[in-house]
């Protein structure tokens, strides 16, 4: 098997993951538990760099693909891609400041930041999770 055939399965799976660990890591510190919302969240970040770089292997390499569903679906299909696009670039600032406000330890405005990039990051993973699965198992070959 290819790597072109494996690769965007692995970006799905380190998507959700940083999907998972986003939701475990705003538990976490709605409850109170700093110390555990730290780790995890640095999870998150790891997994999310990680999704990073393998997915731009994968479009550096693989061919562009073409939605394969039908007519009806594909202005749905493209809209989603293109916000989840957009909002992807703008989200890597946007969590990078609100992790660097973390490590500094500026909590006041880490806090402010971190309720919008936790909606921003929500979507962009949620989104792409949903581009996947329209792509390779409701309209693709899996």
């Amino acid at each position: 098997m290819s790597a072109a055939a494996v690769l965007p399965h692995v970006t799905a799976s380190l998507n959700a993951a940083s999907l998972a660990l986003l939701v475990v890591g705003f538990g976490l510190i709605r409850s109170g538990d700093r110390i555990h919302h730290r780790k995890v969240m640095l999870a998150a970040v790891a997994v999310s760099a990680l999704f990073l770089a393998v997915y731009l292997v994968y479009h550096a390499t693989a061919p562009v693909f073409v939605f394969p569903g039908p007519d009806t679906v594909k202005p749905w299909y493209y809209a989603l891609l293109v916000s989840h696009v957009i909002l992807a670039v703008a989200a890597v600032p946007v969590i990078a400041v609100t992790l660097r406000r973390a490590v500094t330890e500026r909590f006041d405005a880490h806090r402010r930041l971190a309720r919008w990039t936790f909606v921003l990051w929500a979507y962009v993973a949620s989104s792409g999770i949903a581009v996947y699965w329209l792509l390779y198992h409701t309209y693709g070959k899996a």
